[in-house]
Formats: structure tokens, C-alpha cells, sequence
């Protein structure tokens, strides 16, 4: 049953770990429903959808931003079914890193393991970061206070302390929030959509919303601006491996956490499709709205439609559930950060990888994926296109290593043993367009999104994937091969009296 611990189940998912290497060391407590919550959290609709609304309007508009969002929310399935085959065998912390080593060896777990690191790391800077803007906006519709950067940095320090303090506490409070988000966020999808449905306001018609096509990227080739025009959903659809990180926490986690992968994204998918479309019904002046004074379109439509009173109300909604969001990423992060510690892949991997006797968290890990981001957002004191190229690395980094597992299973072949939870006859065919996919968003991540190309309008997610390849070589020269094991002798020696 979701939420309920027998020992049997824990037994079982404690056996399935030892038979992995792996000591079980954290607390489960988490349910199917929560599994679900975390990963559904982290692609968080509410943050995507709205911090990319204004890019969307000027690279496509309606037509793109709504038809992009059908073709990559399903692409986006296809890749989760496939991950979440993969995370029926292996339902470890480590994600992707720990699938891909024991799929195709060290060298392909450890590049996985830096890539989705620097991509998590680059997810909770970009959220929390998201989450400290709108804020500056509310606080200048509430108050009419100008956010400077200064301001914007401080507040996303504070938004990180929040979630490093509430992370501490244990996965059972975790994995509270996580629910209440899920609720949060399609309630909040509700209220907006139909707030700006029966306001008396004008809207667009269905031609409108469905067919017009709006281009400011300065490119004039229709094909081009769909393409870029899509990473308004490409960057939305990220963060659903955070199922597969608390898998150690998950009772009968073989089979808990795929369907919180497949489920997040289904929900998410409609529930996105239906707060889009809403949004763009109610636009009351395109250019206006593009050019908002808050810096933040969306505002700018709830504004228009209710006034200043119903804006703030529902931007306030928006708000709490990119904290949520970003609460849930830390989440994440700091599992990956412990099992990548605990396969000696981090400096000082041995307080990385400590857990709390009290609270079954990896406290230090907590505290890591806190503080880095912070420093990865610091150029944006200086320089948005600094920021702009460190965060990059968030879609980068992660989408390629939703692929990677699913292509070293494949080729495997006859040789990769499923779990519980499996698309049997499907995996290959769906495995094989999901490659394909992850190949060609992370292809389309890294074009030029704006002309003329300048220092500030530059698409830094190419650059970003390239350091981050070479450091992952880098590490893998110097120490990684030295050091790097996937389960210590340690652990597979007590896992080898488990067994």
C-alpha cells in the first residue's frame, strides 16, 4: 500500500540494496505517493511554465509554446518509461551515475556522475534564483521597491538557507512538503486558469492560441524558431531522476520509484498544457505584456486581467510553488551527493558521505548542495551572461544523463535483466527514440537562441557541457580512476554477509 511500512518491504528493498553493494543508511519513509510528489515538485509547472513564459512569447509565441509542449512533454515520457525501466534494476541514490557503471563501467558512471551533479547544482542556483526575482517582483507591485542585484542575491541566499534548514530535519518533513506541493500546484493551476477564464476581461480566440506565431529572436527561419522555441518545455521537463535519488528511502522502491518518474511526468504534462493555454487566452496587450515593467510577463497578464490585488494573490501562488520546487531539488541533490561521496567520487568523500544517527540525512551532502549553488550564482552580480553560462549546465547536464542508462541497457542487450517494473517488449523500440531524443534536445540546448549574437545574448549551454566533459576527464585523469569505486570494500564486504 502507498505510504505504509511492513518489515517484509523493507527487508526486501534493504536485500535488493545488499545484493547492489550497497549499505542500506538512510530512513524510509517515503511512500509511492511521495516518490511521485518529489519528482513532480521538481519539474514544478509553475516555475518553468511562468519563468519561461516571456521566451516563449518571443520565440514562437502561442502556436510554438503550446504545440512544443505536446511533442516534448510526450518525447519526455518516452525518456522517463525508458529511465524508469532502468531504475526498476538499480533503485540506488546515485541515479543515473550508479546505472550507467554498472551498465558500461567506471568511466561512463563517473562522467554520468559529474554530469548530473553540475546539473543539479545548476537546477537549484536557476530555481532559487527564479524564485528570488519574482519575489523582487512582488515586493515592487506590494511595496514599489526596485529590486537591485544586490537585493536579488540576498534573497536567494535566504531562499537557500530555508531549504538547507528544512532538508536537515529529515525525509519525513521532505517528503510532507513534497505532498502538499503536488496539491499546491494543481490547486494553483486551477485558480489561475480559471481566475483569468471568468474575469471580465477579453480573450483570445482559439485561432489565436493555437495558431499565431510570434518571432523576436532576431532569426528569420520559421523551422529555427520552433526548434529554440521548444526549450520553454525542454527546460521544464527536467529533474524527474530525483524519484531514482531517494529510492533508498522509498519502501518497495523497485517498482515506487519508475511510477513516480511516469507519473510525474503525465501530470505535469497536462497540468502544463491546461495553465499555458490559460495564460494565453487571457494576454490583453502581447507587446506590453512582453515588456512588462515587473520584469516578469506573467505578472503582467495577472495584472491586466484581475489588477494589482488579484496579481500579487496569484503571484504569490507562483512563488510558494518554485519554493517548493526548489526545496525538493535540494532534495535531490544531496542524496546524489552522498552516494556519489560514497563512491569516493567527491574531495573529503568521507563527510559527504556521513549520515545523521538521528535523522537518517545526509546532513553534510544537505549543506554541500546549498552553498555551491550560491557561488554558482554569484557572477550574476556582475554579469547575467555569467550566470546565464554557469546555470546553462542545468538541461545540459542532466538531460544527457537520463539517455546515457538507457542507451548502455540497450546495449546490453540479452544480457540487461530488468526489474519488477518493465516495458518488456516496448523497451527496445521506446528505448531507442529516447536516445534519439535526448541526442537532439541536447543538440537544440546548445543553438544560438537570440540575434545578433552578442557576449549578452550568447548561448553559454554549449560551452557549459564542454567544461563540464572536461572536467569530468580531468577529475577521471587525476584522481577518479585511483579512487573511484562504486561500492566500497568495505560495504560489499558487510553486504556480503547481508546476503
Amino acid at each position: 500500500m502507498p505510504g505504509r511500512t511492513t518489515a517484509p518491504s523493507l527487508a526486501h528493498d534493504d536485500a535488493v540494496l545488499a545484493q547492489l553493494g550497497i549499505r542500506a543508511e538512510l530512513s524510509r519513509k517515503m511512500g509511492v505517493f511521495g516518490n511521485f510528489a518529489i519528482s513532480f515538485s521538481v519539474i514544478c509547472i509553475l516555475a518553468g511554465g511562468m519563468s519561461l513564459f516571456g521566451f516563449g512569447l518571443g520565440h514562437g509565441g502561442p502556436a510554438v509554446m503550446l504545440g512544443s509542449w505536446i511533442v516534448i512533454g510526450f518525447m519526455t515520457l518516452l525518456v522517463g518509461l525508458s529511465l524508469a525501466d532502468v531504475v526498476s534494476a538499480y533503485p540506488t541514490s546515485g541515479g543515473p551515475y550508479f546505472m550507467a557503471d554498472k551498465l558500461g563501467g567506471p568511466r561512463w558512471g563517473w562522467t554520468t556522475g559529474w554530469l548530473n551533479l553540475l546539473g543539479l547544482l545548476g537546477a537549484i542556483a536557476g530555481i532559487d534564483y527564479g524564485a528570488a526575482t519574482f519575489i523582487g517582483a512582488f515586493a515592487q507591485m506590494q511595496w514599489d521597491i526596485a529590486p537591485t542585484g544586490g537585493m536579488t542575491m540576498a534573497v536567494f541566499g535566504g531562499i537557500l538557507l530555508l531549504h538547507g534548514l528544512l532538508n536537515v530535519c529529515g525525509v519525513r518533513l521532505v517528503t510532507v512538503l513534497n505532498s502538499i506541493s503536488v496539491w499546491w500546484q494543481l490547486l494553483g493551476v486551477a485558480i489561475i486558469v480559471g481566475a483569468l477564464t471568468l474575469a471580465p476581461a477579453k480573450h483570445h480566440s482559439a485561432q489565436f492560441v493555437f495558431t499565431q506565431f510570434h518571432n523576436d529572436s532576431g532569426f528569420n527561419n520559421p523551422l529555427y524558431v520552433c526548434l529554440i522555441g521548444a526549450l520553454l518545455a525542454g527546460y521544464t521537463f527536467c529533474g524527474y531522476d530525483a524519484s531514482s535519488h531517494v529510492a533508498e528511502e522509498t519502501t518497495q522502491a523497485q517498482t515506487s520509484a519508475p511510477r513516480g518518474i511516469v507519473h510525474a511526468i503525465t501530470v505535469s504534462w497536462i497540468a502544463g498544457f491546461i495553465l499555458l493555454a490559460g495564460m494565453l487566452f487571457a494576454i490583453q496587450d502581447y507587446t506590453a505584456t512582453q515588456n512588462s515593467p515587473t520584469g516578469v510577463p506573467p505578472a503582467q497578464i495577472f495584472i491586466d486581467v484581475l489588477g494589482t490585488g488579484g496579481a500579487k494573490a496569484l503571484l504569490l501562488i507562483v512563488i510558494v510553488a518554485m519554493l517548493f520546487c526548489g526545496n525538493a531539488e535540494v532534495a535531490a541533490a544531496s542524496r546524489m551527493i552522498y552516494a556519489f561521496s560514497r563512491s569516493r567520487a567527491l574531495p573529503r568523500w568521507q563527510l559527504f558521505r556521513s549520515v545523521s544517527s538521528r535523522t537518517k540525512t545526509p546532513v553534510p551532502a544537505v549543506w554541500l548542495a546549498v552553498v555551491l549553488p550560491f557561488l554558482l550564482a554569484l557572477p550574476a552580480l556582475w554579469s547575467p551572461a555569467a550566470y546565464g553560462a554557469i546555470t546553462a549546465i542545468n538541461a545540459v547536464g542532466m538531460i544527457p544523463t537520463y539517455g546515457i542508462p538507457v542507451f548502455l541497457a540497450l546495449r546490453k542487450g540479452d544480457h540487461y535483466i530488468s526489474g519488477p517494473w518493465t516495458l518488456g517488449r516496448w523497451r527496445r523500440p521506446v528505448g531507442y527514440i529516447a536516445v534519439v531524443y535526448v541526442v537532439v534536445i541536447t543538440v537544440v540546448f546548445c543553438l544560438p537562441q537570440s540575434a545578433p549574437i552578442t557576449a549578452e545574448s550568447f548561448n553559454y549551454a554549449g560551452l557549459t557541457l564542454a567544461i563540464a566533459l572536461l572536467l569530468a576527464w580531468l577529475t577521471w585523469v587525476t584522481r577518479g580512476r585511483r579512487d573511484y569505486q562504486l561500492t566500497t570494500a568495505a560495504d560489499q564486504a558487510s553486504m556480503d554477509e547481508v546476503v
